[in-house]
């Protein structure tokens, strides 16, 4: 098992936008890739981390597993449409992905 985790920054003031729209995405287009509520939780920044970093980790069985959901995502329109309702509510150049391999 791995996890892939996605990181952003959310623009000050604008933390409350980042967590509706990370929310929104998980229902409505990350259950289309089969990222659903039990597979995958969000967290942000508290004590030592960057309170405006905004973070979505998936539970994935490997990179093949990843490659099919991202490949899937570009094809679904309404990712394209939440990219750009984010895009105001975020620090451009800050989205990451890290990608761990759980190992107990």
């Amino acid at each position: 098992m791995m996890i892939a985790r996605w990181s952003i920054e959310a623009k000050f003031g604008h933390k409350p936008e980042v967590v509706a729209e990370m929310q929104r995405w998980l229902r409505d287009i990350g259950s289309q890739v089969g990222w659903t509520a039990d597979r995958v939780r969000l967290l942000n920044g508290s004590i030592g981390a960057k309170e405006s970093t905004i973070q979505s980790e998936i539970e994935i069985a490997d990179l093949a597993e990843l490659d099919a959901a991202w490949s899937k995502l570009a094809t679904i329109e309404a990712h394209a449409v939440w990219s750009r309702a984010l895009e105001p509510h975020v620090v451009s150049g800050t989205q990451r992905w890290e990608i761990f391999r759980v190992i107990g």
